[in-house]
């Protein structure tokens, strides 16, 4: 039988799970691998999850960069669904999110990037060195519905998390006008953009699903911005989706920085 931590086992963890790395073309060029890491430790976060727009070129670098430095790197993509909605997925390890890039990459339309009005797309090295270029326009929708989505990234052992969800374009609320009952989302990610002083957003949404904030990092001094504090026993993904869950002890325990931006 498996042993229950006990609360002494268990910490707080300072979580941004929505940075974005120079890939995507929305995105600061200074958001190299090596500045993404040393921005995280100085705002003081323990786990970090990179999800640049429909890709994840640039994660498996930032992953070894983390690692060197003792932050925890979640790999994850921001994917666009076909209704137009930005959803987080996030994978245990790096085999999985290649897995899901792969399919992400049959369903993006074959639309080309235009740099001088939309910004480059640069793959890069730990030291923010252009490799090559993304040609395909990555601010995009894949043509695969929110459901789909979902159920694809949970069958590689992933999560979900309807991102800046109740706020602004691409929002799960601005585009269905509501959480869907049949898909059971772990969580929800409540735009930092909000001016509102609790978790939540639209009072019809039911609060028995945790909300977690994040930065959205598209600029090197917004990283940890906005946060969530977990108590979790170890910086994983297992963890996080126990805390989700409120079992053995693990829970989302606040959220930070919400309205400040």
């Amino acid at each position: 039988m498996a042993q229950i931590p006990s609360a002494a086992m268990l910490r707080e963890y300072s979580v941004d799970l929505h940075i974005h790395s120079c890939l995507s073309p929305c995105a600061s060029l200074d958001l190299s691998p090596r500045k993404i890491i040393e921005q995280a430790k100085s705002a003081g976060l323990d786990i970090i999850a990179v999800t640049d727009h429909n890709t994840a070129r640039n994660v498996e670098v930032v992953m070894r960069v983390g690692e060197r430095a003792g932050v925890k790197v979640i790999p994850g993509m921001e994917v666009q669904t076909r209704e137009e909605i930005h959803l987080l997925a996030l994978f245990p390890d790096w085999p999985a999110t290649a897995a899901w890039e792969e399919e992400v990459n049959r369903f993006l339309p074959d639309v080309k990037n235009d740099p001088e009005m939309l910004g480059d797309q640069p793959i890069v090295d730990e030291e923010g060195n252009i490799l090559r270029f993304e040609e395909r326009l990555l601010l995009n929708s894949i043509a695969l519905p929110l459901g789909e989505v979902k159920r694809r990234v949970e069958q590689k052992g992933g999560l979900t998390i309807p991102a800046h969800f109740d706020w602004g374009p691409f929002s799960l609320i601005t585009q269905l006008g509501l959480i869907p009952e049949n898909l059971q989302f772990e969580a929800l990610e409540v735009s930092r953009k909000r001016k509102i002083s609790t978790p939540g957003g639209s009072p019809d949404v039911p609060l028995s699903i945790p909300r977690i904030a994040s930065s959205d990092a598209h600029q090197l001094e917004d990283i940890g911005r906005a946060r969530t504090i977990f108590l979790l026993e170890d910086a994983s993904l297992p963890e996080l989706r126990l805390a989700f869950r409120g079992e053995g002890g693990r829970r989302v325990d606040k959220i930070i920085g919400v309205g400040v931006f």
